[in-house]
């Protein structure tokens, strides 16, 4: 529901802090209020001076999602800002996207949760960073002559050898969370090139995958429980847990000993080794 009181204020507050210069106009002659004027906004904005002065008045039609998208435009918003200004006119605010990016404080929490692996992954399944302790033992290690070699939703059903890390009555569970996975992607931002491209391809190169792709069921998967096989010390038992980026398009995995099993001792002697002539699972070629 729109906030009508909250919208105006918000409206009137972010005007009054810009000035001319902040959208390329000369700072002219003396004005008699600080900021922008309202008919100022409204060119920006593309809307007329009467109807972004009631908005400012709290009367008149509610404002479009189109509409809110050029006043934060025109009122020069940042992310959190434009979120604000979508919630004051009643609307959810628009999905942000990280382009892939992750925050050195991210790497750094990780990287102090001992003996927990732990990587963060796109939407998509790109495998963005991992902790040393998650390279030890999960076994998804890149190929450099691999085309998307750091997509592990791509190299399940395109580079059979990667899932020799779990055990092979797991692999149909494993599709199907990729699966699900992918096509919530697709629902959220199917228009994105990158969506369209990496399903196309999938289509194009894996029976399994069309064939799971047509019963079109979708799941966003926040728990799992996994085994995980490492040639060193047999199975692993982890319980995942995926915690969501506030852009929606990233999310960390961290993978915990799962009560028990023997899991954490074999991850204390993994981490005790090393990595050093180590292959997390058979026939890599990572």
């Amino acid at each position: 529901m729109i906030d009508r009181p909250g919208l105006a204020d918000f409206l009137r507050r972010r005007r009054q802090l810009l000035r001319p210069t902040d959208i390329g106009l000369p700072e002219g002659v003396r004005r008699r209020t600080p900021g922008l004027r309202r008919d100022e906004v409204a060119q920006l904005a593309n809307i007329s001076t009467d109807y972004y002065a009631r908005l400012e008045q709290c009367r008149g039609a509610n404002p479009s999602q189109a509409i809110v998208a050029s006043l934060a435009r025109a009122l020069r918003c940042d992310p959190d800002e434009r979120d604000h200004l979508y919630h004051l006119a009643g609307f959810s605010a628009p999905l942000r996207y990280s382009g892939g990016y992750v925050r050195p404080g991210v790497m750094s929490l990780l990287d102090r949760l001992g003996d927990i692996p732990a990587c963060v992954v796109s939407d998509l399944g790109e495998m963005l960073w991992q902790n040393d302790v998650a390279a030890i033992t999960l076994g998804w290690t890149t190929r450099s002559d691999s085309h998307r070699s750091t997509n592990i939703v791509w190299r399940w059903f395109t580079e059979p050898d990667l899932r020799n890390c779990f055990p092979e009555e797991d692999w149909p569970k494993h599709s199907l969370a990729h699966v699900n996975d992918l096509r919530a992607t697709s629902a959220r931002r199917g228009g994105d090139a990158d969506v369209a491209d990496l399903v196309a391809g999938l289509l194009e190169k894996s029976e399994e995958f069309r064939d799971l792709w047509a019963h079109h069921e979708v799941a966003v998967h926040r728990f799992d429980r996994k085994r995980f096989l490492h040639r060193e010390v047999g199975v692993l038992h982890l319980t995942c847990e995926a915690l969501l980026s506030p852009e929606a398009d990233t999310k960390v995995l961290a993978f915990f000993p799962t009560e028990g099993t023997d899991a954490r001792e074999k991850i204390a002697l993994l981490r005790t080794i090393g990595t050093q002539g180590f292959h997390p699972y058979p026939h890599s070629h990572a």
